[in-house]
């Protein structure tokens, strides 16, 4: 259990807007570093060191992503600036396993950005319960974990390319269907709402799949990014919050007579 003081202070950087927490384990890092250097700690003590300073300054963050980037900003930099020497190959083992995790293939479309804890809440009130619920790049599970505490009854599926981040989904959303593979590949009919957090760019491809494969009266629902060119059936804005987008492709309405509701903001 952290002592007292120790929580006082985490308390006090959760409280702090972003990046500033993630500046804070940085500077704290590389003062430690440089302090240990000075002493004529040798390297790998001082790194060690520096880098444990800056995880405890990170763990704090209240989103995992966010302690990730906090602690593993300082490392990265050193390695970065040749502070602390590597072989030529040491770097190609670095880069294994984000090619593993995100494999080249997968680039083109959105990079691994999980959906927020919240980021559907409400969108339950939107759409009738639906049997059969697909997350089309599902990362992690994330999506997952939403829309199965919108709808417990659905059969949620996932498709994920990542080899990785398919197996993390598995075990993050145990109930769900997970297949690795393309999630363009795969055909969505069948589906009653098929949820995609994509970029802009694919949001056109998105539709078109979904305008071919999906039933009169299924969704397609979209965190963040709106189809270019369509109205939603029904929208989730509010201060805070990810806009959700929720569309019906095989019966689209007419333009500028969406259903438009604004949800609280995200807690």
């Amino acid at each position: 259990m952290p002592s007292p003081p120790f929580a006082a202070t985490a308390e006090r950087i959760a409280r702090l807007r972003w990046p500033l927490p993630a500046l804070l384990a940085w500077v704290a890092a590389w003062a430690l570093w440089s302090l240990a250097r000075a002493w004529a700690l040798p390297a790998p003590v001082a790194l060690v060191l520096a880098s444990a300073a800056g995880a405890l300054l990170a763990w704090p963050c209240a989103r995992p992503w966010r302690r990730a980037i906090a602690g593993g900003g300082f490392p990265l930099s050193l390695l970065a600036l040749g502070a602390v020497p590597m072989p030529p190959w040491a770097w190609l083992l670095l880069g294994l396993p984000l090619l593993l995790a995100y494999p080249m293939r997968a680039w083109r479309d959105a990079p691994f950005f999980p959906t927020p804890a919240a980021a559907l809440e409400g969108l339950d009130a939107l759409v009738a319960m639906p049997r059969h619920v697909l997350d089309a790049g599902c990362g992690a599970g994330h999506g997952l974990v939403a829309m199965r505490r919108l709808w417990p009854q659905a059969e949620l599926s996932g498709i994920e390319w990542s080899a990785p981040l398919a197996w993390a989904s598995r075990l993050r959303c145990r109930g769900a269907l997970v297949r690795r593979g393309d999630m363009w590949a795969q055909s969505w009919a069948g589906q009653d709402l098929v949820y995609v957090f994509q970029r802009p760019e694919s949001m056109a491809r998105a539709w078109a799949k979904a305008e071919r494969e999906l039933a009169p009266g299924a969704w397609l629902v979209s965190l963040e990014f709106p189809v270019p060119g369509h109205t939603p059936r029904a929208s989730l804005q509010g201060p805070g919050r990810r806009p959700v987008w929720a569309y019906q492709p095989a019966g689209e309405a007419p333009a500028g007579q969406a259903h438009s509701t604004a949800a609280p903001p995200c807690r």
